[in-house]
């Protein structure tokens, strides 16, 4: 195996993981049946916290009293970065856990990690545990899969975004609560009534501005992100989202920031208490979102897809997920891969992704969980929570719309959100900002080619 070398640029951004521990070798290590008696443990890292965690527990636990040969030993690590952080440390030292959670914007840096990764397909073949991977939502898995559909990282808490609008409002501005939007043409005349009429201060606003507005944008309308089918060709996929309907999208965001009809809250989740004040009508944000909602605002609100340009298209392809995966490091026995695979094949079972579904507000992973949900009657005491499955079901997805798989995106993500605000405040144009966000943005990824070469 050849030698790489970490460089201290990798480090800082969680670029190109350059996993090679002192000899430049994988250290195998001993089979936990060797070292003591009792059932082999699995060590599961992960980045849940809170009531999130305390069910990841409860998973762990019920495997573990399922059966007595292996038992799953689940750790928070802190953030998504953390935890890819700890990762990265701990098999460059030879100690690397066998499951890590790692959030979807690091599956470009997942994938480039030769030798450090055991693709989830062989983790399951080798255990001998029964796997079919159309199981599996196509919406979910195709994000971790290879183009030959070969599974590499088990989907477990994904999420994907919708818009969540405030049906209290809507009544007030003589609206009907039940009838959203579905188009932006219809977002940008239901904001200026809501406006007008002084039921808001805003129209709407958007948690999370380049997920939505630029990765999820680009895939509903299916239209390419970058070369490359967003990446899952090759390292050497440019981005091309200043040339694509995005522009448009970011000119009017600009437009509507000045008239009210839109307001920018910030980065990330910074613009959810826009909405639960009522300080604007609708947001969009992640469906793993609604049980946030659901407490926090004292008003009756709605989920409804995201809308698309009807000038543009005649309806929405796909949405794409968030949230993250697992991955199984290198370096184990086969009797601990064995226990990996049996866990994996506990943890997609319909009656654990049900549960895990309806408690988190995740997606289901499985048809046969999607499918249990609503005969236990969840989507119909619970209106619109099943919007996401929706959304993301009534098409297969397209080289557009399968998601995206670039190195450093995390940092890219931050760089799309730099520009994103410069063009909201007017200090560049749409093209402009989008055309820094692009060149910028394939710097990085020319980096993380040249690293991983």
């Amino acid at each position: 195996m050849k030698r790489k070398i970490w460089t201290a640029s990798a480090l800082m951004a969680l670029g190109a993981l350059l996993w090679s521990n002192g000899s430049g070798e994988v250290e195998k290590a001993d089979s936990a049946a060797a070292k003591a008696q009792g059932p082999i443990e699995i060590t599961w890292w992960h980045a849940m916290g809170g009531a999130n965690g305390e069910k990841i527990d409860q998973i762990a636990s019920d495997f573990n009293a399922s059966q007595n040969e292996f038992k799953v030993i689940p750790v928070n690590k802190g953030s998504y970065s953390d935890t890819m952080t700890a990762g990265i440390a701990a098999f460059r030292s030879g100690e690397q856990p066998h499951i890590i959670q790692v959030y979807e914007v690091g599956t470009g840096t997942m994938m480039a990690a030769k030798g450090a990764i055991k693709p989830v397909y062989e983790v399951m073949k080798e255990g001998g545990a029964a796997f079919d991977p159309s199981a599996y939502l196509a919406t979910v898995t195709g994000y971790y899969t290879t183009a030959k559909g070969e599974m590499l990282s088990m989907p477990f808490n994904s999420s994907t975004p919708v818009m969540y609008y405030n049906k209290d409002a809507f009544a007030a501005a003589g609206l009907d609560p039940e009838n959203p939007p579905k188009t932006w043409e219809d977002v940008e005349k239901v904001s200026r009534i809501l406006v007008d009429r002084g039921v808001v201060s805003a129209g709407f606003t958007t948690t999370w501005p380049s997920w939505l507005m630029v990765e999820n944008f680009s895939a509903i309308h299916n239209i390419p992100l970058s070369t490359k089918s967003n990446g899952f060709e090759g390292m050497d996929a440019e981005f091309l989202f200043n040339k694509t309907l995005v522009v448009k999208q970011h000119e009017m965001l600009a437009k509507w920031q000045k008239e009210n009809i839109f307001k920018y809250g910030g980065r990330a989740s910074a613009a959810g208490p826009l909405f639960n004040t009522g300080e604007v009508a609708m947001t969009f944000g992640s469906s793993a979102g609604y049980s946030g909602y659901k407490q926090n605002c004292d008003f009756s609100f709605g989920t409804s897809p995201l809308p698309y340009w009807a000038s543009e298209v005649k309806g929405i392809q796909n949405s794409i997920i968030g949230g993250a995966s697992l991955w199984v490091f290198e370096g184990h026995s086969a009797e601990e891969y064995k226990g990996v695979a049996r866990f994996f094949n506990y943890l997609s079972s319909a009656e654990v992704q049900a549960d895990w579904h309806q408690f988190t507000g995740y997606l289901p992973i499985t048809y046969a969980a999607y499918d249990l949900t609503k005969k236990q009657g969840y989507y119909a005491a619970n209106p619109g929570t099943e919007v996401a499955l929706i959304q993301m079901t009534t098409n297969q997805p397209t080289a557009n719309s399968k998601g995206l798989r670039f190195g450093s995106y995390n940092q890219i993500r931050d760089i799309i959100n730099d520009e994103q605000e410069a063009i909201f405040s007017g200090e560049k144009t749409a093209q402009q900002g989008l055309d820094d966000a692009v060149k910028r943005a394939n710097e990085l990824l020319r980096q993380f080619e040249k690293a991983n070469k």
